[in-house]
């Protein structure tokens, strides 16, 4: 601002003062000098050059983290619908469901577990239902099998506890899943951070995974 217009009182009218306002406007918040009024954000709004997806809600366009089950999604020719949402800590596949407004069944929990023996494995499961580990090991051929302590289950997968995808772990591990999860007519993934899923067809899951399926969901 110059000191002529300081004095005076008047507008500044050049890019710096316009910018903010102007992004305010843009983004869906804030509210420029004249009353222009806020515009919600009331369906998904998809940036293709950013690979962002928003939902409803006031969010920044955001870009695509680019976590190795992306690069994996990626290198496999695998198309996939990215989307990021604020994570909640302790909220699981529920809250990720509740921000994107899908149905819990469709959102793919990724457990990672390990026998006896401590050899380890990843579980896919619906978002709304639980793991029966007796019949998971049954279909195994183990004696039990358990969660992995969260510490262990990161060493394993690469991932963070909240954040762990099934694709491109630090470590292969063979995967195991209910029939049903193949079935649904989405699904929504891990993207391997939190607050990220990603949404495929969940034939994609069995093209990129070689998933062993079995009745392993808990009655």
């Amino acid at each position: 601002r110059s000191e002529t217009a300081a004095r005076a009182g008047q507008p500044l009218v050049g890019k710096r003062w316009l910018a903010p306002y102007l992004k305010g406007i843009w983004s869906g918040y804030g509210t420029a000098a004249g009353g222009i009024a806020p515009q919600a954000v009331s369906k998904p709004r998809p940036d293709v050059t950013a690979g962002a997806c928003l939902r409803s809600g006031y969010a920044p366009v955001m870009k695509v983290p680019v976590t190795m089950a992306v690069r994996t999604l990626r290198n496999t020719g695998v198309d996939f619908v990215p989307h990021l949402y604020r994570y909640e800590p302790g909220g699981g596949a529920a809250a990720g469901a509740a921000a994107l407004g899908v149905d819990p069944h469709n959102v793919v929990k990724t457990l990672i577990m390990e026998t006896e023996a401590d050899d380890p494995m990843i579980v896919l499961m619906h978002g709304d239902r639980e793991v029966s580990t007796k019949n998971l090991a049954r279909l195994i051929g183990c004696r039990r099998v358990r969660p992995c302590d969260p510490d262990v289950a990161n060493r394993h997968s690469g991932y963070l506890v909240g954040g762990t995808s099934p694709f491109g772990t630090r470590r292969v591990m063979p995967v195991y899943a209910p029939a049903t999860l193949l079935e649904v007519p989405v699904a929504y993934v891990n993207g391997g951070k939190r607050g990220f899923l990603i949404e495929l067809p969940p034939a994609s899951i069995g093209s990129v995974l070689d998933v062993t399926l079995g009745n392993i969901t808990a009655e």
